[in-house]
């Protein structure tokens, strides 16, 4: 890994949270996933999290330790049913409505997210760095302010989960991705067929 993240920053209750969940991953790879504009395994999906919100190297897909992580994915989607995906675009939809406003994230950071976060986004012992050269990098789906505010509405801040309004959740979410963050080489080639969301944090090279 390249960061200070790990996989459970994100999939929080060692995957069983409902936002980021696992239970059911195994169930539903391989899938089409318009980012790589390809179907992609298991091993794929694990590795791009790898490279871009751990900004570090992809693993061995046949190696241990990726045959490790797929062995936990499948333990926890035991008794789930071979499904297509939920549709992310329609959970992220409510989301369309707001107007980032980085003044006002800039104080819902400094009331809610700072005592962990630290006052610049460093991270501390407790929490992960939120911007800087140890955070996600610019390639991560985290950029996108609709996947974060979606993210920190359910589940921030840590010790009160659910107590910010979906504006201050939308307002810190741009805040904290108005900041530099590690770049991702190839990010211009994400999206190849045309279909990149409109809150895609880069351009790219099929849609300007």
């Amino acid at each position: 890994m390249g960061n200070k993240l790990r996989c459970t920053t994100c999939h929080l209750d060692e995957g069983r949270r409902e936002t980021g969940t696992w239970v059911g991953v195994f169930a539903r790879y391989p899938q089409y996933r318009p980012r790589s504009g390809v179907v992609e395994t298991l091993e794929y999906r694990v590795n791009d999290c790898f490279r871009r919100s751990m900004n570090g190297t992809a693993l061995d897909p046949a190696g241990a330790d990726m045959r490790d992580i797929v062995a936990y994915f499948a333990f926890l989607s035991r008794g789930v049913t071979v499904s297509p995906p939920a549709g992310a675009s329609a959970r992220l939809q409510k989301w369309a409505t707001f107007t980032a406003d980085t003044t006002a994230g800039a104080r819902v950071f400094a009331a809610s997210c700072a005592k962990c976060h630290g006052a610049a986004g460093e991270g501390t012992a407790g929490a992960p760095p939120l911007w800087g050269p140890e955070s996600y990098n610019v390639g991560a789906g985290m950029t996108r302010v609709r996947t974060a505010a979606e993210f920190i509405s359910r589940n921030m801040p840590f010790d009160a989960p659910g107590t910010l309004t979906d504006s201050q959740a939308f307002h810190v979410a741009a805040y904290v991705n108005a900041h530099p963050r590690p770049d991702f080489r190839g990010k211009e080639n994400d999206w190849p067929n045309g279909d990149p969301p409109p809150d895609v944090a880069y351009p790219t090279r099929s849609h300007h």
